[in-house]
């Protein structure tokens, strides 16, 4: 393998963290694992990003969008990194060519020339790669959606909303998972423009600050409410909103901003940026059909669609294609915003759920409702009217995104062809964390 010569000045690729709202998109994206997070900061390693770019055009904000010149042997650290509040200034010229023309002084070792690595699985297999099917781009119908309006490099940096409805949506039980406490939150923003569509989000800050005395950083959450409001004609919106006490690894944890949000009463006020968004959104062409797949709180953007969907319907100005919902918890009880959707006509959405903790019941995922579902997946799959959505713990993606491949081959079809098609076509939407 022949050896090249690294340059004495490198690009370095970061990520801005006055404007980052620490969603996970990048991280889930890069195919290298150069980006990882702290509790604090997402961050990215200069010796293993490749400059493929792949993250860029999912990120909400455009937070990932920054560079440096840097001399390679001066890269910052990702420890550094770690520990900023704000990018740090531009080197001037002149300092950048005295430390790259001090680093050729003292020699770099060449390099091999890279080759990027795959990795196999045991059985000698390539990994499936869930991420490299989703969309960047959103339906081409899709309207018009307006991001970034508020935060830290905007004109006005936060918007105050007011809240005016704080209530529970799972049950209150003694099952397993009865401390699963989640809450529909509307939030008013009275005079102040806040225009938004099914499937973008908003930026919470909470207030206080850390045990290292800085101000908390906005948290992400996903509007549930339509483009019209959660009450039709009004500048609000909703949020589902579960309440934090363990992490993915269930060890004990308060979350911050979950708990600020849960324990809000009417009246109280939230700072909030946003709103952030231009691809995981509906799109708006008579009879085209939505496929929702969700778990938990990645139910918001399902909901918000649903609702504009049925909003749509009672005027009798749209004729929608096919709804269709895959929507999976531990338990019923659970599962947010359940009664509501037991009330939906059949006609109008076909919904179906799992379960993976009911007592006495199998495990049941939405990957394995979506098999059984095959014949219905399949001629949706062949439709470049329908459109998927998939939304919630990264943990689920795979499993979804393989069902789909199965569905596919299934009925005879090339996976490839069809999985490209759906990123290409923006048919394919993975918002998962």
């Amino acid at each position: 393998m022949n050896a090249i010569a690294e340059p004495a000045v490198i690009k370095q690729h970061l990520i801005d963290p006055e404007i980052c709202i620490r969603c996970n998109t990048c991280e889930a994206t890069c195919p290298v694992q150069a980006i990882t997070h702290d509790d604090r900061n997402y961050v990215v390693d200069a010796d293993k990003c490749n400059l493929c770019m792949d993250c860029i055009s999912p990120c909400p904000t455009g937070s990932i969008d920054n560079w440096r010149n840097m001399p390679r042997v001066r890269a910052y650290t990702t420890e550094e990194q770690l520990t900023w509040d704000e990018l740090p200034p531009e080197l001037p010229p002149e300092e950048l060519e005295g430390l790259a023309d001090a680093d050729a002084d003292v020699g770099v070792a060449p390099v091999a020339a890279a080759v990027p690595a795959v990795v196999k699985d045991p059985s000698g297999q390539e990994p499936f790669n869930s991420s490299a099917f989703g969309a960047t781009l959103p339906p081409w119908s899709a309207a018009h959606a307006y991001a970034n309006l508020y935060g830290p490099k905007a004109s006005q940096k936060t918007v105050t909303a007011t809240v005016v409805g704080n209530v529970r949506v799972t049950e209150v039980g003694k099952t397993a998972g009865s401390d699963y406490d989640t809450h529909h939150i509307v939030l008013d923003f009275g005079a102040m423009p806040f225009p938004v569509l099914e499937g973008q989000s908003i930026g919470v800050l909470p207030p206080g600050t850390d045990d290292k005395g800085r101000a908390h950083h906005a948290r992400q959450y996903s509007i549930a409410s339509p483009r019209n409001g959660e009450r039709p004609g009004y500048n609000n919106l909703s949020l589902t909103i579960k309440r934090v006490l363990e992490d993915h690894q269930g060890r004990p944890v308060r979350g911050v901003a979950s708990n600020y949000m849960c324990d809000l009463k009417v009246g109280d006020k939230v700072e909030v940026i946003g709103p952030f968004g231009t691809s995981f959104l509906m799109p708006n062409h008579p009879r085209s059909n939505i496929v929702m797949i969700c778990t938990g709180t990645g139910s918001a953007p399902m909901r918000a669609m649903t609702e504009w969907r049925r909003r749509l319907r009672a005027s009798g100005k749209f004729e929608g294609g096919k709804l269709m919902l895959f929507f999976g918890a531990r338990t019923q009880e659970e599962l947010p915003y359940f009664g509501p959707l037991q009330s939906l006509p059949r006609d109008f959405i076909d919904s179906n759920f799992a379960f993976s903790r009911t007592p006495g019941q199998p495990k049941r995922y939405v990957q394995d409702v979506m098999r059984e579902r095959a014949a219905d997946l399949a001629v949706l799959l062949q439709d470049p009217n329908t459109f998927f959505y998939v939304c919630g713990l990264k943990s689920m993606e795979e499993g979804v995104v393989l069902a789909l491949r199965d569905v596919a081959q299934g009925a005879g079809l090339n996976w490839d062809t069809v999985g490209g098609a759906l990123k290409r076509e923006g048919r394919l939407h993975l918002e998962t964390y």
